[in-house]
């Protein structure tokens, strides 16, 4: 049974009417699976933070310059605390940042800055319907929104994540066409062609395949879709690979770092048209670092704290890049 603090049904509902009615049909069930209980030990404690969630009207949102939520005008100072000690019962808060009502959720990631770089680059979202693949709790899928998008969905198989996107949704309106399932790429339908456009960003070094992944992606395109891929890579030429032995700035899952050229390549030949990188940037402390609502290790702590343009493990320093392509008619 899916939680009843997480309302899918005018996904479900919207999906019975699109081209997408199969995959809509057998979701629910696939929801159900992913978000068992025995999964997931905190699901009650996230469960009555959802509960404890004030029932207020924002008046306003804004999606296009940030994800900002009602006006401070709504709420004295007494009920700001309140709700940062409700919302802190889903830390750690890993993308953002949100303004909920004049409180200031400042996350891990300054995911804004992702999204002013990525932005430029984007075929129109107006009238699309989009897919974001490892969405965590679905900061970029807001933005999108805002941008016009017709309906967004989020993947992310953490269920902490669902539940933070979902506490964020109880304010802005449960009406809105975004939803973040708990699912994983590899849950989706083969050769789904249904989005004109996908996201892939940060995921696909956590992939074993890199080739698979970009494969999946390329089959959940419509013909000429737009896919958006924002990922660590190296400096190098074509055939320069970096593959950890063991860790990659603390992170036990990371498993390819190609150079640019190297993913370009790969892209190719996986049938992407017209593969090209739009922006590569150095990640900063500044960016990535450890806040009150993250209070784990961050950046600053996976850095050489002698050399920070290497991990602490000797590898280089975290660079991102953003590429873009279409998938074939």
């Amino acid at each position: 049974m899916i939680p009843t603090s997480l309302d899918y049904g005018p996904l479900f509902s919207w999906l019975e009417e699109s081209e997408l009615s199969q995959w809509g049909h057998d979701l629910p069930a696939l929801v159900a699976q992913q978000l068992r209980r025995e999964r997931w030990g905190d699901m009650p404690e996230w469960e009555e933070t959802l509960r404890r969630l004030p029932e207020i009207d924002p008046l306003t949102t804004d999606f296009s310059n940030a994800v900002q939520i009602g006006d401070i005008s709504l709420m004295d100072k007494g009920r700001r605390l309140a709700l940062q000690a409700t919302l802190m019962g889903l830390h750690p808060w890993r993308k953002g940042p949100y303004n909920l009502f004049g409180m200031h959720l400042d996350t891990e990631w300054r995911s804004d800055w992702k999204w002013d770089r990525v932005l430029p680059h984007l075929a129109p979202l107006k009238g699309r319907t989009i897919l974001d693949v490892g969405c965590g709790n679905g900061y970029h899928c807001w933005r999108m929104l805002g941008a016009d998008a017709e309906r967004v969905i989020g993947i992310d198989p953490s269920a902490k994540f669902v539940f933070q996107f979902y506490a964020i949704k109880r304010f802005a309106g449960n009406h809105l066409p975004i939803d973040v399932l708990p699912l994983g790429i590899e849950h989706m339908p083969e050769k789904m062609a249904a989005f004109d456009t996908v996201f892939s960003m940060g995921i696909l070094y956590h992939r074993r395949s890199p080739m698979d992944h970009l494969r999946e992606l390329r089959q959940l395109l419509k013909p000429g879709g737009q896919l958006v891929l924002e990922t660590l890579v190296i400096e190098g030429a074509e055939d320069q690979l970096l593959v950890p032995q063991d860790r990659y700035a603390k992170m036990p899952n990371v498993w390819f770092i190609p150079s640019p050229d190297m993913l370009l390549s790969w892209m190719s030949k996986n049938g992407l048209k017209n593969p090209r990188m739009v922006d590569i940037s150095t990640t900063s402390i500044e960016e990535q670092r450890s806040t009150d609502w993250m209070k784990f290790e961050s950046l600053e702590d996976f850095l050489d704290p002698n050399d920070p343009s290497k991990t602490v493990e000797g590898h280089p320093a975290p660079v991102r890049a953003v590429f873009v392509a279409e998938a074939p008619y």
